[in-house]
């Protein structure tokens, strides 16, 4: 009897989603914490400290409908040409759904973003790679759609 209930108890974990068996990890709570930090700088309409995790290095990969962009000094220059106020920059609000260990220091993050606006919403889909460097989550690549 007891080997039955070890075997339900083990099942009833192994059929929890990812993101609640995440919900606990210090990792996941600290990129959140980073990703909340964004959207408040963004709200703000601060696009220096929105862009603060990203990872300051000419390696930085950023994917939009435009093309790659490398580099955190170009990805600040392409958000200031794309968003060049705070209409045009509105509210952001992310939709967190996936967070995936790839390594020990290296997260996948999925998610939805969404920005209202007064002149005219825009919302879509985004994954990020974060990397732990120094102690810190760092956005080393950005796809956003």
């Amino acid at each position: 009897m007891r080997f039955v209930l070890y075997l339900i108890l083990i099942g009833s974990f192994a059929a929890l989603p990812s993101r609640q068996l995440c919900a606990q990890n210090p990792d996941v709570q600290q990129i959140k914490s980073v990703l909340a930090g964004q959207s408040a700088a963004w709200n703000k309409g601060d696009l220096q400290a929105f862009m603060q995790p990203y990872w300051h290095s000419d390696s930085l990969m950023f994917v939009g409908k435009d093309g790659v962009t490398y580099g955190w000094q170009p990805t600040l220059d392409r958000y200031k040409k794309t968003y060049p106020g705070k209409a045009a920059m509105g509210q952001l609000t992310f939709n967190l759904l996936e967070f995936k260990p790839l390594a020990a220091d290296v997260y996948l993050v999925i998610g939805k973003w969404h920005l209202k606006r007064t002149i005219g919403n825009l919302q879509g889909h985004f994954s990020i790679l974060l990397r732990k460097i120094d102690g810190e989550w760092n956005i080393i690549a950005d796809h956003s759609s």
